[in-house]
């Protein structure tokens, strides 16, 4: 009997909580405050923080911190608004550092 493997995730590094599906990377070329972050376009199991402008290496932006639901370490942001019109894809859409997540079901 073949064994059931479920989707591939990624979670906190820090608790294990599960806080996204690889399927939902939309690029791992980002950088993050403590180096590369990979950009999500959903995120799971996660608190945001107060909205604030922040001027990021692609411009100004508003951002909200992303944390864990579960033992509120911080992950990433998540873009809120984007002042660039080359840059409004990011809109909606999460960071979440490399070295703040793990990967579950590889």
């Amino acid at each position: 009997m073949a064994e059931l493997v479920g989707p591939r995730l990624y979670s906190c590094s820090n608790c294990r909580n599960h806080v996204s599906l690889h399927d939902d990377i939309i690029s791992k070329a980002f950088h993050g405050k403590n180096g590369r972050a990979f950009l999500f376009s959903h995120a799971m199991n996660i608190v945001t923080g107060p909205k604030e402008d922040r001027h990021l290496l692609t411009g100004l932006h508003t951002v909200a911190d992303v944390y864990c639901g579960d033992c509120r370490e911080v992950l990433g942001w998540k873009y809120e608004r984007a002042y660039e019109a080359s840059q409004k894809y990011k809109e909606g859409k999460f960071i979440l550092e490399k070295s703040k997540i793990i990967k579950e079901n590889w």
